[in-house]
């Protein structure tokens, strides 16, 4: 999948290179750090203050049955030897019972934790692309890539527009 992606790239630049090379104008490139802007917005450092806070309450919904299990494996391994065979095959059977209930609830968590981050980070990325876009256009730019594509190896830190976009989201309303 990543080759498909390198050589969806390769194949894209080489067309825009032949079209932008059909023109008199000259070739203006920028790249962007998608991650860099949306940790220094204040949207989305709000976005990702309320993450981590969601996170935090989810591992404070998963933390008592980690206690109880782990109580159980104490109490498990202190017994055992006084205990009937009978007894520990139950306990075991309830240990598992119990790592089941917290595998379940930490998928549960997991899932919210993706549906808030939709909500949150995908309105900030749809008007990240209509800040870089209009960036792009006011400033003139042929092409302005993101730094964390796949087949960027290198650009110069003159072409980077990270800090210009930044303004520009923090200006928008």
């Amino acid at each position: 999948m990543r080759m498909d992606k390198a050589i969806l790239v390769i194949a894209a630049s080489l067309v825009l290179g032949w079209g932008i090379g059909a023109t008199d104008d000259p070739v203006k490139m920028g790249f962007v750090d998608v991650e860099q802007v949306l940790a220094s917005v204040e949207k989305g450092k709000a976005a990702r203050e309320e993450l981590e806070r969601k996170q935090r309450e989810a591992q404070g919904r998963l933390q008592p049955l980690i206690e109880q299990l782990e109580a159980m494996q104490k109490e498990l391994q202190a017994k055992q030897f006084v205990m009937s065979e009978e007894a520990v095959r139950a306990k075991q059977l309830d240990m598992v019972e119990l790592k089941n209930r917290y595998e379940t609830k930490a998928k549960e968590e997991e899932g919210q934790f993706k549906v808030d981050q939709q909500r949150l980070i995908g309105p900030l990325l749809e008007k990240l692309d209509a800040v870089i876009k209009e960036v792009g256009r006011d400033n003139g730019f042929s092409v302005i890539m993101r730094l964390d594509a796949p087949s960027l190896v290198y650009s110069r830190e003159a072409l980077d527009v990270t800090d210009l976009v930044i303004e520009k989201f923090d200006g928008k309303p």
